[in-house]
């Protein structure tokens, strides 16, 4: 999808986020979503099912939900809110085996933040420190 390589973040946020260009190529257990709009991608981030989950939880059968980006022309729309507002039952769909999200989530990054609480994440009060500081684990549960 060529739409995903015209992607811009501010430079604020290429601080917690990366570009969808940056994941042209996925390993195996990475699973590229985009967030369509009116079938216009609007959003982007990646699913993992791979050893990068174990760093964040000890749930054999939980994903990593890493590098969600909205495109900043599309900013303020609540397509953040919507496309992970959906994800619960998106994952029930595709992958059956999941009963649990996590997620990381920069200290400084309140709108994130704020965002996935919005949805149903819930704070861990688990901390470490990531590539540019302090990062908050956060999970979903899924019944």
């Amino acid at each position: 999808m060529i739409v995903l390589n015209s992607f811009v973040l501010t430079e604020e946020q290429k601080q917690f986020s990366a570009l969808p260009n940056k994941f042209g190529e996925v390993t195996e257990g990475q699973y590229r979503i985009v967030i369509l709009s009116e079938k216009t991608p609007v959003g982007f981030f990646l699913l993992n099912s791979n050893e990068r989950v174990k760093k964040y939880s000890t749930n054999l059968n939980a994903l990593l939900l890493t590098a969600l980006s909205i495109n900043n022309t599309e900013q303020g729309k609540g397509y953040a809110k919507q496309g992970m507002s959906l994800l619960i039952e998106f994952v029930k769909s595709e992958f059956p085996k999941c009963d649990e999200i996590v997620l990381v989530v920069d200290i400084d990054n309140i709108p994130a933040q704020k965002l996935y609480l919005k949805v149903g994440f819930e704070d861990t009060n688990e901390r470490q420190i990531g590539r540019i500081g302090e990062e908050i684990i956060m999970r979903q549960s899924i019944k």
